[in-house]
């Protein structure tokens, strides 16, 4: 049970503490090989050939002036919030900006043409668009036709 398993974690030794946290691995998250701490210091033409090809025509022609100004207010706000608290949600309606790695760690509001759908940027979300996370649309669930669905749907017999 869990608590013959603290039982037995109290006499462990450190050194084996130690080696217990060291077979606790946790997940890395690479991108296209490159593991998260280098592709946070990786120059920006290193990281925009690593991108996809749509990505890597997007930023050779330029991100433009809304987007700059989304990463500006994303580095803003993780600038002010504390070491384990999670920043303030900045909303935008920039649903082709694509993840960069400085955004790890933020939470973005992207508007679905209704609302704001809050977001903590991961780091397997490299890549992608912002538009990918927040659906716009509401997934149908087909079931039996309702009025007006089909000729046959009009006459239901009361029996």
């Amino acid at each position: 049970t869990f608590f013959s398993h603290l039982h037995n974690m109290s006499k462990m030794t450190d050194a084996e503490h130690a080696e217990l946290k060291k077979k606790r691995t946790f997940r890395t998250f690479p991108f296209r090989g490159i593991e998260l701490e280098d592709l946070v210091k990786v120059h920006k033409e290193e990281l925009i050939n690593l991108m996809h090809a749509r990505a890597r025509r997007r930023f050779k022609r330029g991100i433009g002036q809304p987007a700059i100004r989304l990463l500006k207010k994303l580095r803003k706000v993780k600038r002010g919030t504390g070491v384990n608290d999670k920043p303030d949600t900045v909303n935008t309606h920039l649903r082709d900006m694509i993840i960069l790695p400085e955004m790890i760690g933020s939470v973005v509001g992207v508007y679905n043409g209704k609302v704001f759908n809050a977001v903590e940027i991961k780091p397997d979300m490299v890549g992608h668009y912002l538009g990918e996370i927040s659906i716009s649309y509401v997934p149908i669930r087909h079931s039996r036709p309702g009025m007006g669905g089909t000729k046959s749907s009009r006459h239901v017999p009361l029996k």
